[in-house]
């Protein structure tokens, strides 16, 4: 039988019986090219060296279901039909009854061998292909991913550009805040005890006279105390410079205190005090309130900043 011969001669390059059968019985018998193929493409199943059972009245490499070929119903259906079916398996029993030599199944095999490496080489071919066709598409989204984190990225960066000028402007909003309640609180002071501060380019030009001398021998009458309305102070600030200005007398010490955020280089937000030198005395909030006449600071008086 002819299946028999495509059988044996998978059976000769060395095929297991097992997976020659499902090569027959899967290709409906139809050559040994046809067979091979399939092994090739099928030699990673898990179940080709599995025993094969062929459907129940169905054999080895007959159809199965509407796996028939489609030009067998329509010869069979004429006269004619049956004539060239009969002629053919006259030629295919004439075949069987032909023992090959052995010098032409060496050849057969030789043939097949040769035909064996060609479909593997055109399989490998087809795999290296397969291959770099799938490099390419893992470059390509390699690249597309590389795209999409860049982007992301750029606009993380842009966010937090948009972020730190939004809080830039909301310092710079907070510090011109801090210094208009500063003014404010100024005026309110100077509203509150009578006054503000003068300007300390006038008070240079109106030098302060001393009091007159007594008289030679301490004849005459004593001198009377003079009362000052205003007092000139000059204040030391952190770096070594100095602001001088001056105040009225009734005026509270906070005063200078607010002149001194107001005109002097102290960085924002610092905290600071007052000091007198000589005698030494650290100013405190309760002093704060009081009038520079009742501290002792009248006419002049120099204070220094210090850090709380």
């Amino acid at each position: 039988m002819a299946e028999l011969s495509t059988l044996e001669s998978l059976l000769e390059m060395g095929f297991g019986r097992n997976s020659a059968e499902r090569a027959v019985a899967n290709t409906g018998n139809q050559g040994i090219e046809r067979a091979m193929d399939w092994l090739v493409e099928h030699e990673g199943d898990p179940d080709i060296d599995e025993p094969y059972v062929p459907p129940v009245g169905v054999p080895l490499g007959g159809p199965v279901g509407d796996q028939a070929s489609p030009a067998q119903p329509a010869v069979a259906d004429t006269a004619e039909g049956t004539d060239v079916l009969d002629m053919e398996q006259e030629i295919q029993d004439g075949d069987t009854r032909r023992p090959m030599t052995e010098e032409e199944k060496r050849e057969q095999v030789k043939r097949l061998e040769d035909l064996m490496r060609l479909k593997q080489a055109e399989r490998r071919e087809r795999e290296r292909a397969e291959e770099v066709e799938r490099e390419k598409q893992r470059r390509k989204h390699g690249q597309e991913l590389l795209h999409i984190k860049q982007k992301l990225q750029d606009d993380e960066l842009k966010k937090m550009a948009d972020l730190r000028s939004r809080e830039k402007m909301e310092d710079k909003m907070a510090k011109q805040r801090v210094k208009d309640k500063i003014a404010r609180d100024r005026e309110e002071r100077a509203k509150k005890f009578g006054g503000g501060c003068a300007p300390a380019a006038e008070s240079t030009s109106a030098p302060v006279q001393p009091p007159p001398s007594s008289p030679v021998g301490g004849q005459g009458p004593p001198p009377t105390k003079k009362e000052y309305d205003e007092c000139r102070i000059q204040v030391r600030l952190l770096d070594g410079s100095a602001l001088t200005a001056v105040f009225k007398a009734q005026e509270p010490l906070a005063a200078v205190r607010v002149y001194v955020q107001m005109n002097g280089n102290t960085p924002e937000g610092q905290d600071f005090t007052l000091l007198s030198p000589y005698p030494r005395q650290v100013y405190t909030e309760l002093d704060m309130e009081k009038p520079l006449k009742e501290l002792g600071l009248v006419p002049t008086a120099v204070l220094v900043v210090i850090k709380k």
